[in-house]
C-alpha cells in the first residue's frame, strides 16, 4: 500500500502550483507516495501544468467548489495510508514529509501532524491554536501576533493545526466522514481536527519541520470574494459549534462590514 497521498487544491494559481510540484519533486519523499492535484475549474493553465509533471494526477472539477469539497475529491481518489493536504502556495523542503509521516510513526495516539509554517523570508505563521470561541478568538487577535516566533518554537499538542499543510492518518480522516463540506473555504481544517479529537485522537505541532508558506497569493485574485467566503465559513462554524453566539457574529460582521 501506498504510505502517502498528497493531495493539493489549485484554483487560478499556476506559478505558485508549478513552484510546489517542483519542490516535491526535486526532492521527493523516502515514502512511497502519490500526488493528487485537484483543480477548481481554473482558467489559467494550472491543469495543464500539473498534467505534464511526471507522476501528478489531475483532477478537473468543472467549477469552484471549494477548498473542502476539493480535498475531499482528493482524498477519495487517492489510496495512501497516509494524506498530506498542502496548499499550493507552499514550497516543501528536502526531508520535510518524512519527518512529519515519522511523527505519526512515533506515537499510535497523534492522527494529525503541522509543521512550523514560514514565509519566504522566514518569518513565522501561526498556523495553529485553541478551538475556535469568541474567547480564544480575541486571545489570538490581540495576544498571539506578539509571541508567534517564540510560541511557533515549541513542540505541542493544540486543538488544530493549518490545513496549508496537515498530514493525517487515511483512517481517522475516513472516520470522521472527512472535511466538512459546509466550508466552502477557511475554518474547515479547524472543525476537521476538533472531529478528530473526539475522537480521542491527539493533534501535533512540530517545530522540528519547516514548510514555506506564500501564504494568501490564491486569494489575491480575487479579495472580496475571497474576504466573503471566509465570513460565510466563519458563521457556519459558529452556527455548528457556538449556534448561540452566531445571530451575535451575524451581526458584528455586518457592522464591521460598514
Amino acid at each position: 500500500m501506498t504510505q502517502l497521498s498528497i493531495v493539493i487544491v489549485s484554483f487560478n494559481a499556476r506559478a505558485d502550483l508549478e513552484a510546489c510540484l517542483d519542490s516535491l519533486l526535486a526532492a521527493p519523499p523516502a515514502a512511497s507516495f502519490e500526488i493528487v492535484v485537484v483543480d477548481n475549474a481554473s482558467s489559467d493553465g494550472s491543469r495543464e501544468a500539473a498534467s505534464r509533471r511526471p507522476g501528478v494526477r489531475v483532477i478537473e472539477n468543472s467549477a469552484n467548489v471549494g477548498f473542502a469539497a476539493a480535498n475531499n475529491a482528493g482524498i477519495r481518489a487517492s489510496g495512501g495510508a497516509n494524506v498530506l493536504l498542502l496548499n499550493s502556495d507552499t514550497i516543501v523542503p528536502a526531508g520535510a514529509i518524512d519527518r512529519l509521516l515519522a511523527e505519526l510513526d512515533r506515537d499510535p495516539s497523534v492522527a494529525v501532524v503541522g509543521p512550523r509554517l514560514v514565509d519566504a523570508s522566514g518569518g513565522a505563521e501561526l498556523s495553529f491554536g485553541r478551538m475556535i470561541s469568541p474567547l480564544n478568538e480575541l486571545r489570538q487577535k490581540y495576544l498571539a501576533p506578539r509571541s508567534v516566533e517564540r510560541t511557533t518554537r515549541a513542540r505541542q499538542y493544540p486543538d488544530w493545526v493549518s490545513g496549508a499543510c496537515l498530514l493525517v492518518r487515511r483512517a481517522e480522516a475516513e472516520a470522521v466522514g472527512l472535511l466538512d463540506e459546509r466550508f466552502f473555504m477557511y475554518t474547515e481544517d479547524v472543525d476537521f481536527c476538533a472531529a478528530i479529537r473526539a475522537r480521542g485522537k491527539r493533534v501535533l505541532f512540530t517545530p522540528d519541520v519547516e514548510v514555506v508558506h506564500r501564504r494568501g497569493r490564491s486569494g489575491t485574485a480575487a479579495p472580496d470574494a475571497t474576504r466573503a467566503a471566509y465570513r460565510r465559513s466563519h458563521i457556519a462554524f459558529y452556527e455548528k459549534h457556538h449556534p448561540r453566539w452566531a445571530p451575535l457574529l451575524r451581526w458584528y460582521l455586518r457592522f464591521t462590514d460598514g
